[in-house]
């Protein structure tokens, strides 16, 4: 059962209360992320001006092109000299915002610590390109990952993984691929505060108007533009909560207790698992939504438990 002392206010750090304190007064001065074209909010959180603070870019990251079933899909490489695996990694930003280049440090971390060729895909974005165009784009990075380990890479040691949005675009690959393709390639999933049920679980539609990250309008807004008007937000090929899990890969579930999509771990950890897949939950006192985007003994604690999840595979 989950240890419900990880919930007690005592078990948050006193940096990590005081870095919510500080985001929530940060945001609170901020345009209400609807009132603003999606173009004007990604050209801020590029440069660093959004909830999550500007990464660094890698160096070494190159880039390639791959044919997609809506035109070239650019796949955001960063690698060692001796990959001992391949990652597909798939950002996250509310399936509105967000690029493959926003979170480098990550991706060079993996690669640096754990030996693995990281491919980040820049899929499309809504509202312009709603569902299904992202998880169309993911799908084929994935084949393509396929594919191509082995050759270009040395490998066919293969993970998945993403943040938020890319949580759930991942969970969706793996569905797709095992449904529309009876593949199952993937050694592991790392999924990090994902949102999984687009209907909206208790502890998003319950969360209220606090900025901390996001807060429950935000999530409708994303779902609003993802889905369109008239699809069933229930839709397993939507809200891959709802989907048969059965003979999915083990599975690493990240997720803060300040985090308004604390439920979506919570709840598909537990059906992972009730599907008979090997499944780990790390939930994280006073997280707020992906608090690793934010330097703490925090973030430090949860990015070595991805490095261990995804060595011990």
């Amino acid at each position: 059962m989950i240890d419900p002392s990880l919930f007690d206010p005592s078990a948050v750090s006193d940096e990590i209360r005081a870095q919510n304190a500080d985001i929530v007064a940060r945001l609170s001065g901020l345009p209400e992320i609807w009132s603003v074209p999606p173009a004007v909010i990604r050209e801020r959180r590029r440069q660093g001006l959004g909830p999550f603070p500007a990464m660094p870019l890698s160096g070494r990251a190159r880039v390639v092109a791959i044919d997609g079933p809506g035109g070239p899909i650019p796949l955001r490489i960063i690698a060692p000299e001796q990959p001992k695996g391949v990652y597909l990694h798939i950002h996250g930003g509310g399936w509105i915002w967000g690029t493959a280049y926003e979170q480098d440090p990550w991706l060079d971390r993996l690669a640096d610590r754990c030996g693995l060729a990281v491919v980040s895909v820049e899929y499309r974005l809504a509202p312009e390109h709603p569902f299904p165009a992202a998880p169309d784009d993911c799908e084929a990075a994935a084949l393509w990952v396929m594919r191509e380990a082995l050759s270009r890479f040395g490998t066919e040691r293969l993970f998945i993984g993403g943040e938020s949005a890319g949580a759930h675009l991942a969970a969706l690959t793996l569905l797709r691929l095992r449904d529309k393709h009876g593949l199952t390639p993937f050694r592991g999933a790392n999924l990090f505060a994902g949102c999984y049920d687009l209907a909206l679980t208790p502890s998003v539609a319950n969360w209220g108007s606090e900025k901390l990250i996001l807060n429950t309008r935000d999530v409708r807004y994303f779902a609003d533009n993802f889905c369109g008007p008239d699809r069933d937000r229930r839709d397993p090929g939507i809200s891959p909560l709802y989907a048969d899990l059965a003979g999915l890969p083990p599975a690493l579930f990240s997720v803060g207790t300040r985090d308004l999509l604390l439920d979506d771990s919570l709840f598909m950890a537990a059906r992972w698992a009730s599907l008979g897949n090997k499944t780990d939950l790390a939930i994280w006192p006073g997280g707020c939504h992906v608090f690793i985007r934010f330097d703490s003994a925090l973030s430090e604690q949860a990015l070595a438990r991805i490095d261990r999840f995804v060595e011990g595979l």
